[in-house]
């Protein structure tokens, strides 16, 4: 204990207490108290005011003071003052609440013991004084903490915030008050709380120090980066909490930042300049004053042999060789001339590049002076390409400008200068020239059904087994599409032609296998003959073009000389073919039905629709006509889907309107059954008119479904998916296969009318009729007659239990409005 001397005030007026605690005070061993008196509270008041005052101890219950207001007189004299108070057992509840607001203690009255009383009033006088050097101390931290430019984050064993400084406060962007009980992560941005969490974690776990860079989110939305130090605090072994120093480096995370872009920048400039340097398809190489090489891009590499680890520093001759291309002598060096006169210079022609290996290019190049910053030559750079490749693609485009891309053939380019070539000769030397027009029969089916690829392989195929039939001297052109051109320059007769052109009918018998199909095709050919077809090769090659129409006319797979009536019938056909556009676009079609009877009942059970064109000026023509035509020309695809069409709506009003409508048949030609987009039509059309596919009925020929029978098999089955009836057209006349007429899904057979004709005499005809209504009824299908016209025809047909018939003898095609009448009769 201390020997300083303490001064009391005992405020007290029983004379009993004042002598206790006098007496207590005075015999107190190692602890020297000046005990002064005041019986009231004005009298401590005034003792108060005359001197310094260590303690006071003060009675709650004075005659001129009491309670909470006396405590509190005296608290506000003197603040920081030691007060403790004497209360009777009565106010102790008074004194705890005068603890709260200040006192340091209070003793009951009547246990205050002489004994104890120096102690405790030393001890309270012992803990006010730690208690105060404790506040100095923190407001000593509080002051150097506060002027420290680093953040600190102080936290309790349980991680919860006891302290902030200033500097944290504007680092964070928050005050103390929202700072303590906090979590010291609360303030890092949540891009990296979890990752920098899960490092401190590990840090805690191995017991050491933790430091990091990262970013703090300020309430304001503004992004301060900061570096954290953090360290435990102990108290010996047990921890007491930690402490986390933050540093704002905001300002060198910005500095670091720009210098590396700015290094990104310039890696990124020299990259491009790298990339594009290897990109360009010249070779660049450069070199220094003394003529050494000190760069190569990568086609420079390629195209000297040498890489660039390999020539740099070494003589630009020894890498960079050349030669004249005809006297072989070494050729002055571009870079030395470039570097000596300051200017653009370029190699001499001819020149030829001898590579590492000792092989050669012929290369063209130019070079030019390189200029350090103070503009003097420094070096030299060169610019040099490869000539021989680009000849070649200059030959190369030539030989593509006269030939035909995928067969080789020649094009009608190069057709056109050898016939104009070849009339000259015939013409000085008195002989004749053939030329040959030639269209594959069918290819478009084949092209559509199968795809272009096929369609393409098909012509390579084709290709070859024409050039095969010809002379040397000849010329197998590609026309285009599937139409090709053969010249025979110099024959002595027409006959010469009609040879060779039997020879590419027979060499198109065998047929082409391709991609696992086999795929047969034929020719129609049309020869004219010079000079007695045309003088002029625009006239031979035109009345070609016309006999070789005459060809398809005659049935294909055939030729035909040119005959000067045939220029007569090309002009009526295209007068046809353009007719046949009109009436499309003009709608000049329309459709005519013929009923379809049962024979037992003699009821209406169908109707065939039947194209006729109402043309303004030549009156109803009939398909016959016209056909023929529009398949040659390509218009029977949309010609056939507008009669597809008009069917199902016809039909489908007749049944909107409540009338007994049947269903409908409608022809299917070849070019339409093989077309891609067949399927889809059909559907859409059916979509579009809201027919019930029930009343629909599609009607294929023999010739139709026995072409690549495996895929009309398919097409047939999808057909039938949708709903549709199916049935073959003028069953008998064709060649079938009865395995594959028992595989496909068909509804009905057609006995075509030509059977019926003569049936009364012709017994074959009779036999034929009466094996297929019994192969039909053996197969679960249909039979239909088609041209009854006689009593007998029809008797012979109900005898044999035919099916249905059609026929002038029931009916010839009407109208739609004359067919709704049929219909309710």
């Amino acid at each position: 204990m201390s020997d300083l001397l303490t001064t009391v005030l005992l405020v007290e007026d029983n004379p009993g207490e004042i002598g206790l605690i006098t007496g207590a005070l005075a015999g107190a061993p190692g602890q020297v108290f000046s005990v002064a008196t005041a019986n009231c509270q004005a009298a401590a008041v005034d003792r108060l005011e005359k001197g310094k005052i260590d303690v006071v101890l003060i009675d709650l219950g004075l005659p001129d003071g009491q309670g909470m207001a006396l405590f509190e007189r005296v608290f506000m004299m003197q603040p920081g003052i030691l007060i403790i108070l004497l209360c009777a057992p009565a106010d102790e509840e008074i004194a705890r609440l005068a603890v709260q607001r200040g006192a340091e203690d209070y003793f009951v009255k009547g246990h205050v013991d002489a004994h104890w009383l120096p102690r405790a009033l030393h001890y309270l006088i012992e803990r006010k004084a730690t208690r105060e050097a404790l506040r100095e101390s923190e407001a000593r931290f509080r002051a150097m903490s506060d002027a420290s430019p680093l953040g600190i984050f102080v936290s309790d064993a349980q991680g919860d915030c006891i302290y902030t400084n200033a500097a944290y406060h504007e680092i964070s962007g928050l005050n103390l008050e929202q700072t303590l009980g906090t979590s010291w992560s609360m303030a890092i941005h949540p891009d990296d709380r979890q990752r920098i969490v899960i490092a401190w974690r590990d840090a805690v776990r191995g017991d050491e120090a933790f430091q990091a860079e990262v970013r703090f989110l300020r309430r304001d939305g503004s992004i301060v980066w900061t570096r954290l130090n953090a360290a435990a605090m102990r108290d010996g072994w047990t921890l007491r909490g930690r402490v986390q120093i933050v540093e704002d480096i905001t300002a060198r995370k910005a500095v670091e930042a720009e210098l590396k872009q700015i290094q990104e920048d310039l890696f990124a400039e020299k990259e491009r300049a790298q990339v594009t340097l290897n990109s360009i398809g010249d070779a660049v190489l450069t070199t220094n004053l003394q003529a050494n090489v000190t760069y190569l891009n990568l086609v420079a590499e390629a195209m000297t042999g040498w890489s660039r680890e390999d020539a740099l520093g070494r003589p630009l001759a020894e890498v960079f060789r050349i030669v004249d291309g005809q006297s072989r002598k070494v050729a002055e060096s571009p870079a030395l001339r470039a570097m000596s006169e300051d200017r653009v210079v370029g190699l001499a022609a001819n020149s030829m590049l001898i590579r590492r290996d000792g092989s050669e290019a012929a290369i063209e190049d130019s070079s030019a002076p390189i200029h350090n910053r103070d503009g003097k030559v420094a070096g030299a750079v060169i610019v040099f390409h490869d000539v021989s490749a680009s000849r070649a693609m200059a030959q190369k485009m030539s030989h593509l400008a006269q030939h035909d891309f995928l067969t080789g053939l020649p094009n009608r380019l190069l057709l056109t200068e050898r016939l104009s070539q070849a009339i000259g000769q015939a013409h000085r030397h008195r002989k004749q020239v053939g030329l040959l027009f030639l269209d594959l029969d069918y290819f478009k089916n084949i092209n559509d059904s199968l795809g272009h690829l096929i369609g393409d392989q098909l012509l390579q195929s084709v290709a070859g087994r024409l050039a095969s039939c010809v002379r040397n001297t000849d010329t197998v052109c590609r026309q285009g599409g599937d139409e090709f051109v053969i010249l025979l320059a110099e024959i002595e007769q027409p006959q010469d032609a009609a040879q060779i052109a039997e020879k590419l009918l027979a060499s198109l018998l065998t047929p082409h296998l391709i991609d696992g199909h086999e795929l047969h095709v034929t020719l129609s050919i049309g020869i004219s003959i010079y000079p007695n077809d045309g003088i002029s090769a625009d006239s031979a090659m035109q009345n070609a073009d016309t006999a070789m129409y005459y060809a398809k006319a005659n049935g294909r797979n055939n030729y035909q000389f040119f005959t000067s009536d045939m220029n007569t019938r090309a002009v009526q056909r295209l007068l046809v073919e353009n007719s046949l556009r009109r009436a499309l676009s003009k709608g000049e079609f329309e459709l005519h039905y013929q009923p379809k009877m049962d024979i037992a009942s003699g009821r209406m059970i169908g109707s065939e629709a039947l194209l006729r064109w109402k043309d303004p000026k030549l009156g109803m023509i009939y398909p016959g006509q016209f056909i023929p035509v529009a398949e040659e020309c390509g218009l029977i695809v949309p010609i056939g889907r507008w009669v597809l069409r008009e069917a199902c709506r016809q039909v489908q009003a007749w049944l909107a309107a409540g009338q007994p409508a049947v269903p409908v048949s409608v022809n299917i030609s070849a070019v339409e059954f093989r077309h891609v987009d067949f399927l889809p039509s059909v559907a859409a059309i059916l979509a579009e008119t809201g027919l019930p596919p029930g009343y629909l009925e599609l009607e294929l020929t023999e010739s139709i479904l026995m072409h690549e029978a495996a895929s009309s098999e398919s097409m047939l089955t999808a057909l039938k998916g949708m709903g549709l009836n199916l049935a073959i057209d003028d069953f008998g006349t064709g060649y079938s296969s009865l395995s594959y007429l028992n595989r496909f899904p068909i509804d009905t057979l057609k006995i075509d009318q030509s059977f019926l004709r003569d049936i009364a005499t012709n017994a074959d005809n009779a036999t034929i009729v009466s094996a297929v209504i019994g192969m039909g009824q053996k197969l679960k299908q249909k039979v239909v007659a088609e041209g009854i016209e006689t009593a007998e025809q029809l008797a012979f047909l109900r005898d044999e239990k035919c099916d249905g018939g059609q026929g002038f003898l029931f009916s010839y095609p009407v109208s739609a409005e004359n067919f709704v009448a049929l219909m309710n009769s």
